[in-house]
């Protein structure tokens, strides 16, 4: 059993899905904690009924016929135990960072032009999240008894992407004060920054 394991059968114990349903559901509340491809979220329901942990039946909509996954009490005891485990240590992905690491392989414009897309992508994420709170004060949760969970969620979704706004918007500045990308070494504006971060302070504010 691996997270997304966890993940899917967690979601799989608030009703009974489709297949479709079960990836819907799951890239619209994991995509910002734990996203998935669709091959491997279609993937994870068969390994849970291979498991006993969740059952499937089929389903007639008109003129196709559907599987429709199911929970088991199993599948419930090693949902309960799995919330007692170590979590896995945080990662995160974002090419954004791994080009400005090696920036000087490339310009200046380079890397205003990779901002320039991350704020972007942030944006669409920040707003979708700001649009979906909204939805939530008008009763659209639709597991209302789960709001408390999803709207702290939320919190911790919306600072961090505050954060990175912030960080671009701050990044900018100090790349137009290069001349470009390579071999500019411990200027004496760097020096002010290594130190701020050296104390655990917020080079940000500086």
């Amino acid at each position: 059993m691996t997270t997304s394991s966890y993940a899917i059968l967690a979601i799989l114990d608030l009703k009974p899905w489709t297949g479709y349903e079960l990836t819907h559901q799951a890239q619209r509340s994991l995509r910002y904690a734990w996203p998935k491809s669709e091959r491997l979220l279609y993937s994870e329901p068969k390994k849970l009924v291979e498991l006993g942990y969740a059952t499937t039946h089929k389903e007639q909509t008109g003129n196709r016929t559907r599987n429709v996954y199911e929970i088991t009490d199993t599948g419930r005891d090693a949902l309960s135990e799995w919330t007692g485990t170590r979590t896995q240590p945080p990662h995160m992905e974002v090419e954004a960072l791994l080009r400005l690491l090696f920036a000087d392989h490339g310009s200046t414009e380079d890397l205003h032009r990779v901002l320039d897309e991350l704020q972007s992508d942030i944006g669409e994420h920040h707003e979708s999240i700001v649009e979906l709170m909204g939805t939530y004060l008008n009763g659209g949760h639709p597991f209302p008894e789960r709001t408390h969970l999803s709207v702290l969620f939320a919190t911790f979704q919306i600072e961090m992407f505050k954060s990175i706004e912030r960080w671009i918007d701050f990044a900018r500045d100090e790349i137009d004060q290069w001349p470009d990308t390579e071999n500019l070494g411990m200027t004496q504006r760097t020096e002010a920054l290594t130190r701020s971060l050296a104390h655990d302070e917020s080079p940000l504010d500086i």
